[in-house]
């Protein structure tokens, strides 16, 4: 069954956000940081020729394990459901096939398949951490 991010985040305990298990460099709140930073960026940089990445990779990674509150994590997670939300807008109301102002040659549908792509993948670890954490049905 395929579980996107809400699933994957639904009933986390928060005692368990910045637990990193035996040799894993990151935690579920380091990867739903990554997730809230790198989507924020494909978005952005769809909307705004102007836009500027982050620098690569250290902007695109929290340092901290743990968020520090329950309000930054609510954030965070708030923001990611946002963004997708106007990404998902933008990517109906587009010419899908157009090159994106200011980028190199990229396309809505590239930066919207890459953004799929990005998000499974971390997502998937989520719930691999969650196993390992025993946080996982």
């Amino acid at each position: 069954m395929y579980a996107d991010l809400k699933k994957a985040l639904k009933g986390l305990p928060a005692e368990l956000r910045g637990a990193k298990p035996d040799k894993l460099p990151y935690s579920i709140w380091q990867l739903v940081e990554h997730i809230r930073i790198a989507q924020w960026d494909m978005l952005n940089f769809c909307l705004d020729p102007n836009h500027k990445s982050p620098k690569w990779p250290e902007e695109y990674w929290p340092k901290e394990a743990a968020p520090e509150s329950d309000a930054i994590w609510d954030e965070s997670v708030e923001q990611i459901n946002k963004d997708m939300d106007e990404f998902i807008s933008h990517l109906e109301h587009s010419d899908i096939y157009e090159k994106i102002p200011g980028g190199s040659g990229q396309t809505v549908l590239l930066e919207a398949l890459q953004l799929a792509d990005h998000n499974a993948y971390h997502t998937a670890e989520i719930i691999v951490i969650r196993r390992l954490l025993g946080a996982w049905n």
